[in-house]
């Protein structure tokens, strides 16, 4: 128990020093962005990369990437219907911030500092799934339902999962796993050392992320989206947990994916659905330091370290 709280506020120490570095002007309001960019396309495949070394391939794990795409379908819908009677861009908030998880640059690092490479791996796999709702598949249904042109975007979701580089090293690295390709040694040993500053950075930048400035108007919306988030996601993890055949690994980190954040795209989307996207920035940044206080529970519940 010891052990997992030590990490965890390591996490958590590291969020703080990236928020507090943007609040006394060390870092602009922008910075996070660059920070992404290396996080993204450097070490969050370089730790996919590390942890897929030494793995052989097992079919039932496909079954995860179904599991991610269906939850975040479950999300979409219950969102839409959150908003049912509100304008079409208050739909698409709710759509768009009841589901979705920040797996890559949030639930990576905790994968990585608390599950070991076979957690690393399941959790790529529920991303593979989820990817395809948080790069496209949630803001096209939402734009449609908001009426900015959704339909149209349904044509380049493919091209944006392809553009992602973290999803293109999920797919590469089950492609070699089934076909019984490796990496030479010299290349792990590489990307073992980039792998390890994955979490201080991912870590770094969800700090430097987070806004918390809440107006009053904004307090019931806001506790509503994520009620649901949170209440549904923990009938996730019950049904996960107690009702599935998967081995007790697999089981604890699907209960750990289901309480991660909000994606960071989010927002974003938001405010191109015509969205409130101040609104759900800061619903952003609370679910963040949600998801923090779960997950350490969590991992202290299920004695993981």
């Amino acid at each position: 128990m010891g052990e997992v709280l030590l990490k965890a506020a390591a996490f958590v120490f590291i969020i703080f020093l990236g928020y507090a570095l943007k609040r006394i002007g060390f870092f602009t309001a922008t910075d996070y962005r660059l920070v992404s960019k290396i996080v993204l396309n450097i070490t969050l495949p370089a730790a996919v990369i590390t942890a897929f070394a030494n793995f052989d391939m097992d079919a039932s794990l496909l079954i995860l990437a179904l599991l991610g795409l269906g939850c975040n379908l479950i999300m979409v819908g219950l969102g839409f219907l959150a908003g049912a009677r509100s304008d079409g861009g208050t739909k698409a908030f709710y759509m768009l911030n009841a589901s979705g998880y920040n797996i890559g640059c949030f639930a990576m690092p905790f994968a990585q500092g608390f599950l070991g490479p076979f957690g690393v791996v399941a959790t790529c796999m529920f991303d593979s799934g989820n990817s395809i709702m948080c790069t496209g598949g949630t803001y096209a249904a939402a734009a449609g339902v908001a009426g900015t042109g959704g339909k149209s975007h349904l044509t380049g979701l493919a091209k944006k999962l392809l553009s992602s580089v973290p999803f293109d090293i999920y797919m590469l690295m089950l492609l070699f796993s089934w076909i019984g390709l490796r990496f030479p040694a010299e290349v792990l040993n590489l990307c073992s050392v980039i792998a390890g500053a994955n979490s201080f950075l991912a870590m770094l930048m969800i700090g430097m992320m987070i806004e918390l400035e809440l107006e009053a108007r904004h307090v019931q919306q806001l506790s509503f989206v994520l009620l649901l988030r949170y209440a549904v996601s923990a009938v996730f993890a019950w049904i996960f947990y107690y009702y599935t055949s998967f081995s007790l690994e697999i089981r604890q980190v699907l209960v750990l994916l289901v309480f991660a954040p909000i994606p960071a795209i989010a927002p974003l989307f938001t405010e191109k659905c015509q969205g409130n996207g101040i609104l759900a920035s800061l619903t952003n940044s609370v679910s963040i330091m949600i998801s923090i206080v779960i997950m350490t529970v969590l991992l202290v519940m299920m004695n993981i370290h």
